[in-house]
């Protein structure tokens, strides 16, 4: 079976398509396009007419390309950029008219169990207790468990790209009081999870996401092109010392350092501090990166079976609401 699964994320919307061989998802194509929606919203959240247009262009070409690849099924999903939105039911609205596409919103445990369920999967029972850290662009999921679901899981609104929005709009680079304060901040959002975290004890501590695995490569982990099966580690205080690095440079400063895109340059700074705060909060001193992550944990879900409702029932979205206009 070919299963497809479609991401619309806070930068991108991106396509995989897998095979689906002796339970795993085998990736046979990526699509992607860098729609950076979250660059695009207004002072309340919402996307405007003109973002959704472009993302219904983008959904469209991924089922294209989907169907393309002989995609037997499709999954598509929306996370904080669209969850968050007040007007995420009239976004929702015009994918589904526009582009044909039911879009799930998932909400932000469901991703921290989903995601727990990839890196337990990619990690292996070896490794026995596990924590999960997920740094997104809007949001940040954490979940600790024990097997292959959560014993725990909570979504934060600390993503890296949220949290530059509100702290640095103005500043490139910040001043060091908006590093300290950013700092403060995510310690105080952090604060009941830390606490259960410590008595629970972490365990493993794993990382996914494009933020963890950026800055693992600015703290020397080993490049992309080396493959996903070469361990990748981030230690606390390797991280502590990029975090300086990058609060001293301007984002296209950053684009230039080892593993920043350009894309996410100006966001880094705030992944950073999310990260190091998470980990010192925690009592992490090393995360293991860990290359899968949602997608592949929607995969998984989907292979291994469970309630055949799960997922029709995440894409009944309510309809109405309007559209943020222009002008």
């Amino acid at each position: 079976m070919r299963l497809g699964v479609l991401d619309v994320g806070s930068n991108t919307v991106h396509l995989q398509v897998c095979d689906a061989v002796g339970g795993a998802p085998l990736p046979v194509h990526r699509h992607r396009v860098r729609l950076r929606l979250a660059e695009t919203l207004d002072a309340t959240g919402r996307l405007d007419e003109v973002s959704v247009s472009r993302l219904v262009e983008a959904v469209s070409a991924a089922r294209a390309t989907a169907r393309r690849w002989g995609v037997d099924e499709l999954l598509g999903y929306a996370t904080a950029v669209v969850r968050d939105a007040p007007n995420r039911c009239a976004v929702l609205e015009a994918v589904r008219e526009g582009a044909g596409a039911e879009l799930a919103v998932l909400p932000g445990e469901t991703e921290a169990e989903l995601t727990f369920l990839a890196a337990r999967r990619w990690m292996g029972w070896r490794i026995g207790s596990m924590t999960l850290f997920d740094i997104g662009g809007g949001s940040l999921e954490v979940a600790f468990g024990r097997g292959s679901h959560p014993d725990f899981r909570a979504c934060l609104p600390l993503g890296a790209g949220r949290l530059t929005r509100e702290h640095f709009a103005a500043q490139d680079p910040p001043e060091r009081g908006g590093v300290r304060a950013l700092r403060r901040h995510v310690r105080g959002e952090l604060q009941e999870v830390a606490a259960r975290l410590r008595w629970e004890g972490t365990g493993a501590a794993v990382g996914t996401s494009r933020t963890f695995q950026q800055l693992a490569r600015l703290c020397g982990a080993a490049p992309a092109r080396r493959g996903p099966f070469v361990a990748r580690r981030l230690a606390r205080s390797d991280l502590r010392a990029a975090v300086r690095r990058l609060a001293g440079l301007t984002a296209s400063q950053r684009a230039a350092l080892p593993g920043i895109s350009a894309a996410r340059a100006r966001q880094s700074l705030a992944g950073a501090v999310v990260a190091h705060t998470l980990m010192r909060s925690m009592g992490v001193d090393e995360v293991t990166v860990c290359p899968w992550a949602l997608r592949e944990g929607v995969l998984l879900r989907r292979i291994e079976g469970g309630d055949p409702a799960w997922w029709p029932d995440l894409c009944r979205a309510p309809r109405g609401g309007a559209l943020a206009t222009n002008g």
